[in-house]
């Protein structure tokens, strides 16, 4: 279990930090992902081990969490477990062991809670953002996209929380990633159903429905009898007109745009394109959701519950053409509580890593705009607690001590690895980061752009603290899981209920 976990720790830790190499992920039907994104190459990877596995669910734990710092939650919890294997292998019992990390897990959350500062400016927000992408795909254009993030972040904020799924990211192949732009409204990957109708609206009024305006097909399998062509008239006059009376119903609300979850009939079609209406069908149901917080409209289920209250508004609806496709603008609107990001680049495979380093860096600034606190990076806030979790184990009696300083050690991974993964001598950096940690310097830390050992908050190398403390938690959590099991072994399969109707026991 033990390697397994080192392996995997391993394999991902080249990824970390800004002189980090990329993964390239090959699946059997030759489609290509590359990324430094530890969840993804972990996600991607075909892993059959189970404790490997389980270091395969923290990494997921910390993106749903956080977003940010999956490579390090998964390198912790593998340096903790081959830490734990040299206490092991000295006849210390694993409950011990499990009892120490637990210690150690819960002082180095007080340490960091005690090293974190106050965010103060929005230049810290755009360092954080800024430090979350570099190393990654977007890093040539992190100044302009930094930007661009703590707009949209800051644009969706209610009540001191964000949710990320009010930013739309739409990615468009074509032009640079520094033509990426953010748009106050949403973009729709959708045309107008037909050609016959504006391309643009000013000051649109918009129609959110989530019914088809077009006449459902019975439920049933249904038969009509008709014996003379004025019945099949009559027939089909009466399906037109309800149609028309859908449609009589849209104008009369006021709507000038028409978006629809399901389904626009041809008729109706003609019919709106007649009346100057754009329309749009089989939106996405977030889309639509996010349509409804942007324009301050209300999704309707029922056209007759349609009025001019329900309606949303924008100044600008317009058709424009990205590369082969035709999509909907919906712009202008008045406080947009649900924006869009235009993500551009040259490949799919870029756009895919410029997605990835954005949701990272969207994470990392929604954790310190909930919590307000940020701690150095580079590797700082890792020695600095490194060095006072030796000093806690030396004010324990028992074996435990033996633990935490073992799990003191495990701290000391990230920035050796961050120094291997820029080329430099990473025993020459770690001596000279525990002289610096001695003298009472808490925040410096390793500079990879410069290579040299700086006060890292001062030079705006800062993370957020939610990411440290996820990362602890987790691979504390899963080491001490996996340090407790004693045996693997193969279950039977699972038993399957029988569907039995009641009364039909002992039938199978």
């Amino acid at each position: 279990n033990i390697l397994a976990a080192r392996v995997l720790a391993e394999t991902i830790k080249t990824t970390l930090g800004p002189k980090g190499m990329d993964k390239m992920l090959v699946d059997s039907t030759g489609n290509i992902i590359v990324t430094n994104d530890g969840v993804t190459i972990l996600s991607e990877m075909d892993i059959e081990h189970p404790a490997a596995k389980m270091l395969v669910e923290i990494a997921k734990t910390q993106e749903k969490e956080v977003g940010d710092g999956t490579t390090t939650a998964v390198m912790l919890a593998g340096k903790l477990l081959e830490n734990a294997e040299k206490l092991l292998d000295q006849k210390i019992h694993p409950t011990i062991i499990t009892k120490g990390y637990r210690l150690a897990a819960d002082k180095a959350k007080i340490i960091l809670n005690s090293l974190a500062a106050e965010i103060s400016s929005e230049d810290e927000l755009i360092r954080i953002a800024q430090t979350a992408m570099t190393g990654k795909g977007a890093e040539h254009a992190k100044e302009k996209l930094s930007e661009l993030l703590v707009q949209a972040v800051k644009s969706v904020v209610e009540n001191g929380r964000v949710n990320l799924d009010d930013i739309k990211i739409e990615k468009i192949k074509g032009k640079s990633i520094e033509e990426s732009s953010l748009i106050e409204g949403i973009v729709i990957d959708k045309e107008k159903v037909s050609q016959e109708m504006p391309s643009k609206v000013v000051n649109a009024k918009i129609a959110l429905l989530d019914c088809p305006l077009e006449i459902r097909a019975p439920e049933r399998e249904t038969r009509l009898s008709i014996t003379s062509p004025e019945q099949l008239q009559s027939f089909l006059t009466q399906e037109e007109n309800t149609i028309v009376s859908m449609v009589q119903k849209v104008v009369s609300s006021g709507a000038s745009v028409v978006v629809c979850q399901k389904g626009i009939d041809d008729v109706a079609q003609f019919y709106l394109a007649k009346k100057g209406i754009y329309a749009v069908r089989r939106v996405a149901r977030t889309d639509l959701q996010r349509l409804a917080k942007a324009t301050d409209g209300k999704i309707i289920s029922n056209l007759k519950e349609l009025t001019e209250k329900e309606l949303g508004f924008a100044s600008l609806v317009q058709e424009v053409k990205e590369g082969d496709d035709n999509m909907t603008y919906i712009t202008g609107c008045k406080n947009p509580k649900a924006i869009t990001l235009l993500v551009r680049g040259g490949t799919e495979h870029v756009i895919d890593e410029v997605e990835r380093a954005i949701r990272d860096a969207l994470g990392d600034l929604a954790s310190v705009i909930e919590d307000q606190k940020v701690v150095a990076g580079g590797g700082a806030v890792e020695i600095e607690l490194s060095k006072r979790l030796k000093e806690f184990a030396q004010t324990l009696r028992g074996r435990e001590q033996y633990a935490v300083e073992q799990f003191a050690l495990a701290m000391e991974f990230i920035p050796t690895t961050l120094a291997e993964n820029a080329g430099l001598d990473p025993l020459d950096i770690l001596t000279e980061l525990k002289v610096m940690h001695e003298s009472g310097n808490k925040n410096h830390g390793l500079n990879l752009f410069n290579g040299k050992i700086e006060d890292t908050f001062l030079r705006g190398i800062i993370e957020p603290l939610r990411v440290k403390t996820q990362a602890i938690s987790s691979a504390s959590e899963v080491a001490v899981m996996i340090l407790r099991i004693d045996d693997v072994i193969a279950s039977g399969k699972p038993k399957q209920r029988s569907a039995n109707l009641p009364g039909m026991d002992g039938y199978d």
